[in-house]
């Protein structure tokens, strides 16, 4: 790692961080201006110019900026979604999120010190991340090239392939932008002050029988898992971050692209943000009347026949609904075309070519579309605009008013790309790079009835609807058919509401059958809440598998059952 140049190979993830007998470093405060790069890919990557999105075999070029405190290296754009700032003749295919990292001095460096942090690559075209490991050496102000790693990552769509990716990118030192780097080390101290108490979940197994937790993540191979947690008495245990060159050194700032688990977080957090502030009444509000160019039954379509995937639109797939097959059509229709849309004019577009109303009532039939979600997302957007005023953004208001007061200062989503400039509309359907801790917290907000501590966020009787599945849909009925198609029971399967799974299990003590909350996202990502106020959360990367591979190796219910059997329900 002190050499310059390409590394043949990436190195051991425990080169990023400080070894025994590392000493304490100087203090580091600057911006590294960073150069494109062309990374080396293993495997070798076979389209990586996508579409006019950019180059995915370059690193971006970029600039960071850093203060330290106490031996903790500090992004002043931690949490952001930081874009190519000064690209080559290329532009590149990534951005990349910073998060804490370290510094540290090591013996015979002839007083150079070290510094490294975690580094996600992602994207503003696609939703996946790739969690890497950066690092540079300093003296004074001096820099040495960044070197960089990317060892894991979630579930790929525009780039058909799993792969690891490395480099060095030529670094320079430019004086601190900041002009109170005292006040950015108070902040940083502070943001890390207000994670959930953490701790490895191999201190919660010697709480119980041996092997007791050995199901936690199944059914999902562990080849295919990228990082698990589970909160039990607001604490958060989490498994190692298992990577191809070894233990990912900083497991709690990984960031991940979650696919649809947004579906789970975004709109409903707002509705029940938005029916707190003005009245439940938002929930009727129709999609049509908000969004222009659309067809003219999106005016029935209301925001809550969104959220439940019951718009009456997709026309790709069939229209048999007894029974009915919640994924019908769902990746028909041009939709790789409008994944890849970059403004919101363009994603308009693309539905009009292929979207066709369904002959069932909105509200009756659910099919599972990311354009409902995305235009829910937008149509929030729009109402929030007129009781606010045009600088209104629903993205703000999550962060400034829900995410914020439960501890998550920094929320990373993707936006459509305007021709003009103008700040893009916010993806619902899926769009967010959330921490550990942050998926921890939103599912205790959930849990807590809408409220943190003594301030109610979320309307509590609506945050209690949702979790009770109260007028949920069958996602395999036809309510349009009257009770007897959206009749619920022992045999019902799984129901849908406001973007969450509602799964049935039988409690193996009680013998009482729940229907639990869990928020999805493809590639086996997963967020489940238990009646026993437990939370567990799978992240994984079980897409775009190569031939001949499972993600699953048997029952879904494994994790479950465990859980069950920790605190039985």
């Amino acid at each position: 790692m002190t050499d310059s140049g390409m590394m043949d190979s990436p190195v051991p993830n425990e080169a990023f961080f400080p070894g025994a007998g590392a000493q304490a470093a100087p203090e580091f405060s600057g911006a590294l201006r960073i150069a494109p790069a062309r990374m080396r890919m293993l495997p070798e990557v076979e389209h990586v110019d996508l579409e006019g999105h950019g180059d995915a075999s370059i690193f971006p070029g970029l600039t960071l900026e850093f203060v330290t405190a106490d031996g903790v290296l500090m992004p002043l754009q931690r949490g952001q979604i930081v874009r190519e700032a000064n690209p080559g003749r290329t532009p590149s295919f990534w951005c990349v999120i910073p998060q804490f990292g370290r510094v540290w001095r090591e013996a015979g460096e002839g007083g150079w010190s070290s510094a490294a942090f975690p580094l996600m690559l992602v994207s503003s075209s696609d939703t996946h991340a790739h969690q890497g490991l950066a690092r540079f050496r300093y003296k004074d102000r001096q820099v040495s090239e960044l070197q960089f790693q990317f060892v894991q990552q979630t579930a790929p769509y525009l780039l058909k392939q799993h792969f690891i990716a490395w480099g060095s990118a030529e670094t320079r030192w430019l004086e601190p932008r900041a002009t109170d780097p005292a006040a950015q080390r108070a902040q940083g101290v502070a943001d890390l002050a207000r994670r959930l108490p953490h701790r490895p979940l191999s201190d919660l197994a010697r709480e119980f029988q041996r092997g007791r937790l050995n199901e936690f993540g199944a059914p999902v191979r562990e080849q295919w898992r990228v990082q698990t947690g589970l909160v039990r008495d607001g604490v958060l245990y989490y498994q190692e971050a298992r990577t191809p060159h070894g233990d990912y050194p900083y497991p709690l700032e990984m960031r991940f692209g979650v696919r649809s688990i947004l579906k789970g977080i975004a709109a409903p957090l707002a509705l029940l943000r938005l029916a707190q502030l003005y009245g439940p009444y938002v929930l009727a509000l129709k999609v049509g009347d908000y969004l222009e160019g659309l067809d003219a039954k999106y005016r029935r379509v209301r925001f809550i026949d969104a959220a439940n995937m019951a718009s009456g639109f997709g026309g790709a797939g069939s229209l048999k609904t007894h029974p009915n097959d919640p994924q019908d059509g769902y990746l028909e229709g041009a939709y790789h075309e409008w994944i890849a849309a970059r403004s919101h004019g363009e994603k308009l577009r693309q539905m009009a070519l292929a979207d066709r109303p369904y002959p069932w009532d909105p509200g009756t039939v659910m099919r599972y579309r990311d354009q409902d979600y995305y235009l829910l997302g937008a149509a929030i957007d729009r109402f929030l605009k007129s009781v606010r005023g045009p600088q209104a953004d629903v993205w703000d208001m999550l962060r400034a008013e829900v995410f914020k007061p439960i501890g998550i200062p920094y929320a990373p989503v993707v936006r459509t790309r305007e021709p003009d400039g103008r700040r893009g509309v916010p993806w619902f359907h899926a769009g967010y790079y959330p921490l550990l801790d942050d998926l921890g917290k939103i599912a205790l907000l959930y849990q807590n009835r809408g409220a943190a501590g003594s301030r109610q966020i979320l309307h509590r009787g609506l945050t209690e609807d949702l979790l009770s599945a109260r007028e949920a849909l069958v996602q395999g009925g036809d309510a349009s058919l009257g009770p007897a198609g959206a009749e619920r029971g022992p045999k019902t399967g799984k129901l849908y509401k406001m973007g969450f799974h509602f799964t049935p299990y039988v409690g193996a003590v009680s013998g009482r059958q729940y229907f639990l909350p869990t928020m999805r996202g493809w590639g086996e990502n997963e967020v489940v809440l238990y009646p026993n106020s437990l939370i567990t959360i799978r992240i994984a990367k079980a897409g775009q598998l190569p031939p001949g591979e499972s993600a699953s190796s048997g029952a879904g219910t494994r994790t479950i059952r465990m859980v069950d059997r920790m605190s039985p329900f």
